[in-house]
């Protein structure tokens, strides 16, 4: 027989997002539901050294991501399983000789951020989670149907369960099925482009550096891996390119994908000595028209997705829970419903502005550097000398790359 369980705040999505909001709430007087299609994995992987050992979907984690993970007590497990910091950033025009260099040491950082592999993001955060005495998860528990009027909502799972808060948080992804049923309104288009994702050994270290080359078909980053046996020669690529180009790099053999990529990269690493299984997925950028109903609120992916070329949007996404915890924390205090609208407009005006600013940016670079016509070639390439030259400008940069 189905029933209905009472939760005060329920977060549909147990992906980096959805695992890092209830984390945050770990330690509120509420009672807190996860719901998770699939399995929610705690257990720390074994980290293997080949480049199929790693997993294929990292993430740079900013300066401020890092130290909000601090907060959460799960960057330290982080810190000591596999992680590689970058202290400088290379970033260079196929279509001319601008380029600009960034160093941490320019804004008296350590490094500018790490690069992680997903998969241990995960695992820190579940583990934090299923720690919780006020948290509990329903894995492999798909939503089936989503009951919303008058800001009351209550989730019908495919067993038949039915679950009701007093404040649900859509952390289901970019295709997220809560914003549909509960009909967000989203402006998205599609870029015409796909993300090309891999892993690779190159002849010569990285030397903790992100690197970022702009082909007229799209961007292609070198992030840079921790190893102990390889001097610091793996990388995760995104390769970010024109869907015709991309289904072309998608089809080559091995060799064939590595003489094309060290041309690509005008080999600055010298040559690609070995590559993982390549992953490509599709972009589109998609960005809800509001984030929150009465009772309601969307973070992450299911709020804004956008191009991969800075690698922005999982900080983004840990921006939104931040702020929603800390609003969330505040009404608490005040004596105020988490999911009242009064509230849950505080997290909006908060997040919304600083995530489209930070969309239309990417949107520009996207746009900008993919254009062929000689006067923008140099208008572009001159800026990116200027920029290069002006140390207060590329302070200011970097402070923004680093999420402050």
């Amino acid at each position: 027989m189905s029933r209905t369980r009472q939760f005060d705040v329920v977060i549909v999505g147990g992906g980096l997002a959805g695992l890092g909001m209830a984390a945050g709430l770990a330690e509120l007087p509420l009672k807190v539901a996860l719901v998770e299609a699939g399995s929610v994995v705690s257990d720390w992987p074994a980290l293997g050294e080949g480049v199929d050992d790693y997993d294929p979907r990292v993430s740079a984690i900013t300066a401020f991501s890092q130290q909000w993970l601090a907060r959460l007590g799960v960057w330290e497990a982080i810190a000591q399983s596999r992680i590689c910091h970058y202290t400088d950033m290379d970033v260079w025009d196929a279509e001319g000789t601008g380029e600009v260099h960034f160093d941490a040491a320019e804004v008296n950082a350590d490094d500018l951020g790490h690069i992680v592999e997903n998969r241990l993001l995960t695992a820190a955060l579940a583990e934090q989670v299923d720690g919780a005495a006020n948290i509990r998860v329903f894995e492999n528990s798909p939503v089936a149907a989503l009951h919303y009027a008058g800001g009351e909502a209550v989730l019908e799972l495919d067993n038949g369960d039915r679950i009701q808060a007093g404040l649900l948080i859509a952390a289901d992804g970019a295709n997220s099925r809560i914003r549909q049923w509960a009909d967000f309104a989203t402006r998205e288009w599609s870029y015409d482009q796909k993300a090309l994702v891999v892993t690779v050994k190159m002849e010569r270290s990285h030397a903790y550096t992100a690197w970022q080359r702009f082909l007229p078909t799209g961007p292609l980053a070198f992030l840079p891996l921790a190893a102990s046996d390889a001097a610091d020669r793996y990388c995760s690529i995104v390769w970010s390119a024109d869907s015709d180009y991309a289904d072309q790099l998608m089809a080559l053999d091995d060799d064939g994908f590595k003489n094309a990529l060290a041309e690509a990269f005008e080999q600055r690493l010298g040559c690609v000595e070995a590559v993982s299984r390549r992953f490509c997925f599709p972009l589109r950028q998609r960005h809800a028209v509001n984030y929150i109903k009465p009772g309601l609120a969307l973070i992450g992916d299911a709020a804004h997705s956008i191009h991969p070329l800075a690698g922005q949007g999982i900080n983004l996404g840990f921006k939104d829970a931040d702020v929603l915890q800390q609003e969330i924390r505040r009404a608490l205090e005040r004596g105020e419903a988490p999911g009242s609208l009064r509230v849950l407009r505080r997290y909006q005006r908060r997040r919304k502005g600083d995530n489209l600013a930070m969309m239309a940016a990417m949107d520009g670079f996207k746009r900008l550097f993919g254009e062929t016509a000689l006067p923008v070639r140099w208008l572009r390439n001159t800026g990116m000398h200027l920029v290069n030259q002006a140390a207060p400008v590329k302070r200011q940069l970097i402070r923004k790359a680093m999420g402050f």
